[in-house]
């Protein structure tokens, strides 16, 4: 039986798609619009049995029928009527460096905020990767005071972004 449908459908296709796209074409103006509604109106049709039983000769009136529905649905639909056309198409969004920018001045003036012994023990542990060790040695300090200078630079240096709206 399905052999018999898909040949039913090819005859429905042989002997009425030309003529239901020229009429779609003419309603509507828009030629890849009416490829749409031709294979939608044939699919309407291979989902009706009724349709695929009569001779493929009896079943115009109904495809021009379904197609002219199709084509004012579309019409009445909420796409076509947020629709805009233009005649160019719209720039794709390039990301650019304007995020960091601001979180890079975010941070200067957070850090500004800071004592020097705070922003100087800051500054070299995560800008220039030094360990306790080393940066006890640079600044002639014990490992113990980099550790708490460290420690309550991050902390206050938390609370002027907060205090920014940084929440993160």
């Amino acid at each position: 039986m399905p052999d018999d449908d898909a040949a039913r459908l090819a005859a429905l296709y042989d002997a009425h798609a030309g003529s239901v796209w020229r009429y779609v074409v003419h309603l509507t103006g828009d030629r890849s619009g009416a490829d749409d509604v031709v294979q939608e109106t044939l699919l309407r049709a291979w989902r009706t049995p009724r349709i695929l039983e009569q001779e493929p000769s009896s079943t115009r009136s109904w495809m021009f029928t379904v197609a002219r529905h199709l084509v004012v649905d579309d019409v009445r639909s909420a796409r076509r009527r947020r629709e805009i056309g233009v005649a160019e198409v719209p720039e794709r969004a390039t990301s650019d460096a304007t995020d960091a920018l601001f979180d890079v001045m975010l941070i200067e003036e957070a850090l500004a905020a800071l004592s020097a012994d705070h922003r100087a023990v800051v500054v070299r542990a995560y800008y220039g990767g030094l360990t306790v060790a080393e940066m006890a040695d640079e600044l002639e300090i014990p490992p113990g005071t980099v550790k708490s200078r460290l420690h309550y630079g991050l902390r206050a240096l938390r609370l002027a972004l907060q205090e920014k709206g940084v929440t993160r």
